[in-house]
């Protein structure tokens, strides 16, 4: 699954600077250049990352952070303060308001990429944006390719992230209820039989109906010693 990245700068050449980056490192982004637009985003879609500027118009970045921290939906979603203030104190305001990580401006480009990742890594293994494997199935979010048994697979969007989902975490059992949170997000209100039906499409894009195995009245999992040749 590709990672989407929210950039709330309202500096056009540090917003580029930062999209083009994330662009050539395989991740998808959007840009609000002040904090009314950053809300809209983040209700409308739920980013995997927000990359956020502590001096915003109309509301500072800290006051979002904070507000952000304070509801379910965007509890655990994964901040980064990126800010020309650098004193000590001032770190330590972000990291209290809830960011997980601060960047001080002027910033390697390179870091910038190398601490997006660490940081989805941590929260959201999955839309990391490295490469998957769980025996002779490859899988890679960046290209959004799939390789099995060396041959490419095609499958739909929904069964692209279904799969990375299991290949992340094999011969795990999944409720219904778990995958639609993961791999739709939890603000996205759809029934428990819609994973029923991706499954099925996951199952006849890969041939082979016994990877994804069904617990009874439970869920599903990837069986690992099923994607591996004999």
């Amino acid at each position: 699954m590709q990672a989407h990245i929210l950039i709330v700068e309202d500096e056009p050449e540090i917003a580029e600077l930062v999209s083009v980056n994330l662009k050539h490192a395989g991740f998808a982004h959007e840009v609000a250049r002040d904090a009314k637009s950053a809300r809209a985003a983040v209700d409308a879609r739920l980013p995997d990352l927000i990359l956020l500027d502590w001096m915003l118009p109309g509301e500072s970045g800290l006051s979002l952070a904070k507000l952000w921290r304070g509801f379910r939906r965007t509890r655990f979603l994964p901040i980064i303060m990126l800010t020309a203030r650098g004193d000590d104190d001032d770190i330590v305001s972000g990291l209290d308001a809830g960011a997980d990580d601060y960047i001080v401006k002027p910033f390697s480009p390179k870091e910038l990429v190398a601490r997006v990742r660490a940081l989805l890594r941590r929260k959201s293994p999955d839309v990391a944006g490295e490469e998957v494997r769980a025996g002779d199935l490859i899988l890679n979010p960046a290209a959004q390719t799939v390789l099995y048994r060396g041959k490419a697979v095609r499958m739909g969007k929904p069964e692209f992230r279904l799969l990375n989902y299991f290949m992340s975490y094999p011969d795990r059992v999944h409720a219904r209820s778990r995958l639609l949170d993961e791999v739709w997000g939890d603000h996205v209100f759809i029934e428990e039989r819609t994973v029923d039906v991706h499954v099925k499409r996951l199952r006849a894009a890969l041939g082979q109906p016994d990877i994804i195995e069904t617990v009874r009245g439970t869920g599903y999992r990837l069986r690992a010693a099923e994607t591996q040749s004999e």
